[in-house]
């Protein structure tokens, strides 16, 4: 199964944070919240969102600067921003999408509409999925019957290496550190040096390149390992 979603709402009104929060999670999509810009930093250090709705007007540190680090970021330039504002000023638009944000929504906004320009931008970042395949670029997991294709060519991959490819092809582009890694393929009760990560990565790289395709495996320097 691809994993839920991930949405990280920020948002320092109460009231609008929990109806926020609540539609969003009723679509199905597991959501974190924060009031503030340190505490949305926090929570994507703590665990890669999917998508990001943020609010301009923040304590301390405007949801403007929250995007502009999210988008300089190695680790965290891929994460979709819908930007929330009551500014309704084209030159204010303007602004917040040269930031970086993927979307920019006037408050008062219809969540019928916020939560359709979510699911458009989650479409564009996950991979297709068909029934239980699991779909990137030109690489194709067929989860049920344990079979990887590129470029419609099988390749051959262990039980550990299939885990890690899933794993990274349900969320192409964040970055998993090792330690996430770990727990997710191998098991939270289970002790495993990190390094071992390393040599597994190195192993999938080398069969996903093994027909001539690019290296779609990136690493992320201190940080570690994504998908595209």
């Amino acid at each position: 199964m691809v994993a839920q979603p991930l949405v990280l709402v920020v948002e320092d009104d109460p009231a609008q944070r929990e109806v926020l929060a609540y539609n969003v999670r009723a679509e199905g999509y597991l959501v974190q919240t924060a009031e503030s810009g340190d505490e949305a930093l926090l929570k994507v250090r703590e665990e890669t969102p999917d998508l990001v709705v943020l609010d301009w007007m923040l304590p301390n540190v405007s949801g403007i600067e929250i995007c502009r680090q999210l988008k300089v970021s190695p680790e965290t330039m891929r994460i979709p921003v819908i930007m929330l504002s009551a500014r309704s000023e084209e030159n204010d638009r303007v602004r917040g999408l040269e930031t970086g944000a993927d979307d920019y929504v006037v408050k008062p906004y219809s969540v019928a509409e916020l939560l359709a320009r979510i699911r458009t931008q989650l479409r564009r970042t996950r991979p297709a999925t068909v029934g239980q395949r699991l779909e990137f670029q030109d690489v194709v997991m067929d989860l049920e019957e344990h079979r990887v294709f590129r470029a419609d060519e099988p390749l051959k991959l262990g039980p550990t290496e299939f885990r890690l490819l899933a794993t990274f092809m349900e969320r192409p582009g964040r970055v998993w550190s090792r330690e996430q890694l770990l727990d997710r393929v191998w098991g939270r009760d289970i002790y495993v040096d990190t390094r071992t990560v390393d040599v597994h990565v190195g192993r999938l790289r080398k069969v996903l390149c093994s027909k001539g395709g690019e290296d779609i495996l990136r690493t992320v320097r201190g940080a570690g390992y994504a998908l595209g």
